[in-house]
Formats: structure tokens, sequence, C-alpha cells
């Protein structure tokens, strides 16, 4: 696969890439890039996780891509998810790996780690105190919005050690390419910095689009960049508010309640969560949109790009709830393989009910 295709690939992905420059530098002198993301085990999979993930993934693989899962366990230790039990943690962690599975991931061509490995390595934290030692407070705290709180949200001395460690992991891995969403950011800029200091490189950042919750934009946005990444990190959709987020084992009747539910103005696109899912998953998983509607309303409507359907909904072609209706069916389509796979596979089953039974922290 030529260069050109394999750049085509990644921007499908990228939301943003610093810098494409460098990228397609890489990718001439490097057969196989590695690229890795990093994943807190914090409870029951969402599509965002799951689905778009996958999507993702596949488009990274198929551009000659070496990804490596992050299961960063001890991260979520230090933010304090599963009320900081490392059992629990580490079982939701393998739960995840089910959830790849289930989505389509072909697992023999990712490389599965856990932070859990790392930590008894002394050169893991030769990284982090060489990393901690070259940023100053002032940067630590403005890179705290990786761990999705802010500096009055402190509460440990020991969650200081997330961003070091997230920048550090960087360059224990190996990684060429930092694959992960937008609201990480900060600490893969701090990556970029440092890296040149300590001897080591500068990763290229391919930084993934967040998807929206169901609520909508929650944030004012603004024109500078710490505006706009804290506006959509407040707006991304989270599994810690469970009435805001689609989970890939929820039901269908469950799917429908909570599009229908959602914020959806009329003629409204932009922070419009129902068109940001039709952009991000439907037109990524399938080559035509569908919209049954009554003949009184102009009757069923179909769409090859996510470009008409925008321009449909922004002229009120098509009504709010005909696009939740349709969006309700693809989603229910999408996640339905994962539903069954978790049905039918016992070990997947028993981690699944594991998982429901435990409290989900914030």
């Amino acid at each position: 696969m030529d260069v050109s295709t394999k750049l085509e690939l990644i921007r499908r992905v990228g939301e943003e890439i610093i810098t494409e420059e460098e990228l397609i530098q890489l990718l001439e002198t490097k057969e196989h890039p590695i690229a890795y993301d990093g994943f807190e085990p914090s409870g029951l999979a969402p599509i965002h996780f799951a689905i778009y993930r996958a999507i993702n993934l596949q488009d990274l693989l198929e551009a000659g891509i070496h990804f490596k899962l992050w299961l960063a366990d001890y991260f979520a230790y230090l933010n304090n998810k599963m009320q900081g039990d490392l059992k629990k943690i580490r079982l939701v962690g393998e739960y995840f790996v089910e959830v790849w599975k289930a989505a389509g991931v072909d697992m023999n061509k990712v490389e599965v780690l856990w932070t859990s490995d790392a930590v008894g390595d002394r050169e893991y934290w030769e990284i982090v105190l060489k990393v901690a030692k070259n940023t100053t407070l002032k940067r630590t705290f403005r890179a705290l919005t990786v761990m999705g709180r802010r500096e009055g949200e402190l509460q440990e001395t020991a969650q200081l050690f997330y961003p070091m460690m997230q920048v550090s992991d960087i360059f224990y891995l190996r990684a060429d390419i930092t694959q992960l969403g937008l609201d990480q950011r900060r600490a893969n800029i701090l990556a970029r910095e440092i890296g040149p200091k300590l001897g080591f490189w500068k990763p290229v950042v391919v930084s993934h689009h967040m998807l929206v919750g169901l609520e909508g934009p929650m944030g004012q946005g603004g024109y500078d960049e710490d505006a706009r990444i804290d506006s959509e990190i407040s707006s991304k959709m989270s599994k810690s508010k469970p009435e805001t987020c689609i989970y890939v084992h929820d039901s269908e009747a469950e799917i429908r309640r909570k599009i229908m539910a959602a914020w959806c103005p009329e003629k409204v696109v932009d922070g419009n969560p129902i068109l940001d899912y039709a952009k991000h998953i439907v037109f990524r998983k399938f080559p035509t949109f569908r919209i049954e509607r009554q003949a009184k309303y102009g009757g069923p409507i179909e769409f090859d790009s996510y470009e008409d359907l925008e321009i449909a909904y922004r002229k009120g072609e098509i009504h709010p709830l005909d696009l939740k209706g349709a969006i309700s069916t693809y989603l229910d389509r999408t996640v339905a393989p994962i539903r069954e796979y978790f049905e039918k596979n016992k070990r997947a089953s028993e981690l699944l009910e594991k998982v429901r039974q435990y409290e989900i922290t914030r």
C-alpha cells in the first residue's frame, strides 16, 4: 500500500493530526509505525469505546499500523475508578478485551498490554521521573484534564502522577503515534515538547473525535485551543452519565428511548449528537442511510453521504423524530452482534454480570 493511501485511512481517524508532514515522513520511513491508545477500565462499554474505537482501529490496521491497546488499570486506580479497587479494575479490563472481540477487532493483529505489568519495571519509573523532573507544576495541573478532572477536583497527591505517567507511556511503549481522543491533547503535546529534551522522539499526535453526549453541547466553546478542548470534554459522551450514553448492552427499546429523548433541535447541526452518530458511526459502517417516513411526510429517503444528510437537515427537510428513529435502528443493528456475543460466550457473560454489579464512580 502506498503512502497516500495509508494517509487517507489515518485521516479518517484523526480529527486533528500534529503534524501531517511528520506523519507522512513516518509512513515513508517505517513500514509498520507503532500507535497506542490507553483505556481506564471503569465500567460498562459505551458505543464510543466499542463501536467507534473498533471502526478507527480497523482503518489504522489497514494502514499497516502496529497498534497497542493499553489497559491502564493503574491509571483507573489513581483516578479512583471502581472505588480504587484494583481487583475490580482488572476484571473490568478483562471484560474490555471481550468487548473488543465482540466488536470484531482481530485480537491477533493488536497488542494488549497492562499498566500493572509496566509498574514493576524500573525503566518505566525512570522515564516517569525524568518527565516529572522536566515538567513544571503549572503545566502538570493544566494537563490534569486528561483524567477528566480539573485542578479544583484534585484530591490526592498521587493524582499528579497521572499526566506524568501518561506522557511516559508513549516512550515506554515505543509509540511513534499517540492515537487517543482530542481530550488527551494536552498530555500528547507535552510529550512532543519534552521528548527531544530527554533524548526521545517527538510523537505524531492523531486525535480522534469525541462523540457528543445525548444531552448535547455543554460548554460555550471559544476561539482559543483551550476553550475548544474544554468545551468538547464537557460535551462528550460519558459512561458515568448513563442517560446520556448508549451502551453496547442496551436493548433495542433502551436505545430507542435514549435516542428519542436526546437533544436534537430542528435544523440545528452544530453539537447535534444524533447527526454526530450518523457521521462517525453510521456512514463509517454502512454504505447508505435510509430514513423511513410516512408518505404524507415525503416517504422514505436515502442518503449516500453524511454531507447530503447534513444539508437536508439544516434546510428542515428532515424532521428530528424521523432522524432519531432511523439512527435508533442503525445503532441497534450495530450493537446487536455484541449483545449476541455476550449471550453466547460464557466467559464474556460472566464478566458482564460482575461488571454490572459494580458501582460506577466518576
